[in-house]
């Protein structure tokens, strides 16, 4: 990943602070300091005629490299208060403190230097343009090379802060599974690595061969991207970082670009950046490249969890092609059983779960004889019989996997015929004893099975449909994720209508 830098900014001179009750002293001091430079850089004067206006100054500006202080302005200690209030009140031990006095008998040099941490100590009169000259290199030499030191350390201490903080949040993200949490956990730490407050962290997807334009998954969102969210501007930054493969600042955009093996290249978008440091950039790149392993890991995983569905969802199409009853019905089903459990504030991750293992729930229907499975009047009692082994063999073809979808749908094709008052089959279970799943599925295909038209009925109006749940609620169905339904029929009603027969 590279990070775009700004040109190098012109070198910004020493700022020096005059401090002196006589005017003439401030003018004497910048004429004769008018030429001075200093590895490339001018000196920049700031003035204060009282004690008074000295700290006001230094507690304004924190990168003053020199004082020139006078020691007696409008009290005959003016500038030792200064100078103790500076070294001590202000905590300032890095600007350099040069002591001038006409009256060297009221501040003897030596108890001044040593009580009062003062750098150099001149008389007035022996400031003449040489010594001016000599004596602000050696206190800027001192402040330069002190200032060096002191921004190593802060450096070092920032990095030290900065990998703790991406341990941290690589330990964070690295326990999501799923692809969206994971994306979400990225985002949250990228955010507070660099301390932003608006991101957006996108997949590329793929792209349109006729139009030649990238098309973009928003995986995750943190604060107000914006009005038009992918609006064309956004989308020529995301399409520069794809087609360069390069990280780019356009303005208070970043737009980073996160290439993996998987071939699946992520985006980063952060706005309100006006700069990215040198130590943040290093941050994000330490960061990224150990997520750079998890998010294959994750895109993996994540490919075989949808393989797995799909192969489900197809095996169900197979089953219910059988009995002439549209593939839409498993779709149908596992959306419906996921709008019920999200409803039900179970878990995402078993939400997830029961909607991919939901399509094989008649998966042993595959063993029943079309004589049974297509007849479209009534069984006689032998046949019934026949029928409700469906649950039995579906468990047997199921059951042993240790994958958690397939475990899953071991539960459901075993019990989705088992009813809340303990009437149903192939065990007799009652209430609660029937695993969740199963009386999630149990709601969802009855729903499913009177709004729809079957080789043996039409297909039932919406208020007959609520009417019979409401009626076999607490007899064949778990009465909570009857009520569940009803509350949110319209969401169940728009189902239908995206998956119909």
């Amino acid at each position: 990943m590279s990070f775009l830098s700004s040109a190098t900014p012109k070198l910004a001179p020493w700022k020096v602070l005059l401090v002196d009750d006589e005017p003439d002293i401030h003018d004497i001091t910048k004429l004769t300091l008018s030429r001075f430079r200093l590895d490339g850089r001018a000196l920049t004067f700031l003035h204060a005629y009282t004690g008074l206006e000295a700290k006001e100054v230094l507690a304004r500006e924190s990168d003053i490299a020199l004082v020139f202080l006078d020691v007696v302005m409008e009290h005959d200690d003016s500038g030792l208060e200064v100078a103790r209030w500076m070294r001590e009140d202000l905590g300032n031990h890095f600007t350099r403190i040069v002591l001038r006095t006409g009256q060297p008998g009221q501040a003897p040099e030596e108890r001044v230097i040593v009580n009062y941490d003062i750098n150099d100590y001149k008389e007035k009169t022996e400031l003449d343009r040489t010594k001016l000259f000599t004596t602000t290199f050696a206190a800027l030499r001192a402040y330069r090379d002190i200032m060096k030191v002191e921004d190593a350390r802060l450096l070092q201490a920032n990095y030290r802060e900065g990998l703790e903080r991406v341990i941290a949040a690589s330990s964070h993200i690295f326990q999501q599974r799923n692809l969206k949490d994971f994306a979400s956990g990225l985002l949250q730490q990228v955010v507070a690595l660099l301390r932003l407050e608006k991101s957006m962290l996108l997949r590329l997807s793929g792209a349109s061969v006729i139009t030649g334009t990238s098309e973009y998954e928003i995986l995750a969102q943190i604060g107000d991207i914006g009005d038009a969210m992918l609006g064309p501007e956004l989308m020529a930054q995301l399409d520069d970082a794809h087609s360069n493969r390069i990280s780019r600042l356009h303005g208070d955009t970043y737009v980073g670009y996160f290439p993996n093996s998987s071939g699946k290249a992520s985006l980063l978008v952060l706005k309100g950046v006006e700069e990215i440091a040198d130590i943040d950039a290093q941050l994000l790149e330490v960061f990224c490249s150990g997520v750079a392993i998890a998010f294959d890991n994750i895109l993996l995983t994540q490919e075989i969890t949808d393989t797995q569905a799909e192969l489900i969802m197809r095996l169900g199409d197979v089953v219910e092609s059988r009995s002439n009853e549209a593939g839409n019905h498993v779709r149908r089903m596992s959306q419906v059983c996921h709008m019920l459990a999200q409803a039900s504030g179970m878990p995402e991750d078993e939400t997830a779960v029961l909607m991919h293992a939901a399509p094989m729930h008649d998966i042993g229907k595959i063993a029943t004889p079309d004589a049974v499975l297509l007849k479209p009047g009534k069984l006689t009692p032998e046949e019934w019989e026949i029928m409700k082994q469906h649950p039995t063999v579906g468990l047997s073809i199921l059951d042993g996997s240790s994958r958690p979808i397939l475990k899953a749908a071991a539960v459901i094709a075993h019990q989705h015929h088992e009813k809340f008052d303990g009437s149903g089959y192939p065990q007799g279970l009652m209430g609660p004893d029937i695993h969740v799943y199963a009386r999630i599925v149990a709601v969802a295909d009855v729903f499913d099975a009177l709004s729809h038209k079957r080789c043996y009925k039409e297909a039932w109006p919406l208020d007959e449909v609520v009417a019979h749940l409401r009626e076999v609620s607490g007899q064949h169905l778990d009465p909570v994720f009857v009520e569940l339904l009803i509350a949110n029929i319209d969401a169940a009603v728009d189902i239908n209508r995206r998956w119909p027969d």
